[in-house]
């Protein structure tokens, strides 16, 4: 069953901090701030990692770890290759997500990368960190199950 592995939120800036709990508004993600205009607003007020292929970059040589690029939530057991622009995702009991685009990989990423476009939805499908808008706010905790609707 997928579920939320972790809950990463910072003061702008990475990596982001894992916490136990957060409140997703329509706008962003409590206690999270950006360095960056791309990230946070309705359209991207969420953003989503895989597990999985966080391992699978561990396993390529990638010193990267859940929060390291900038995700609000890391994902545990979805078929990551279905995320895509319109796929909706029921999170805990009351939040409802719905995917909008993909992060673009930018310098800030280095650290955690040998290259930053291994994480480029657009050059690795199935690969990237889509952005979601909220449909229906809530607060999410460690564990809460996760499905696509």
């Amino acid at each position: 069953m997928a579920h939320v592995f972790q809950i990463n939120t910072s003061p702008g800036g990475l990596p982001k901090r894992p916490k136990q709990q957060a409140f997703i508004s329509e706008l962003d993600v409590e206690g999270d701030a950006h360095n960056w205009k791309g990230h946070g607003g309705p359209k991207a007020a969420v953003c989503l990692f895989s597990l999985e292929v966080i391992l699978a970059l561990q396993a390529e040589g990638h010193p990267v770890f859940p929060g390291a690029l900038g995700e609000n939530l890391t994902l545990n057991g979805l078929d990551w290759s279905r995320m895509q622009a319109g796929v909706q995702l029921r999170v805990g009991d009351a939040v409802l997500l719905e995917i909008t685009s993909f992060a673009t990989p930018c310098p800030k990423l280095e650290p955690y990368l040998l290259e930053i476009m291994r994480v480029s939805q657009e050059q690795h499908p199935g690969w990237g960190r889509p952005y979601c808008k909220v449909l229906q706010t809530g607060t999410v905790r460690i564990g809460d199950a996760v499905s696509i609707v």
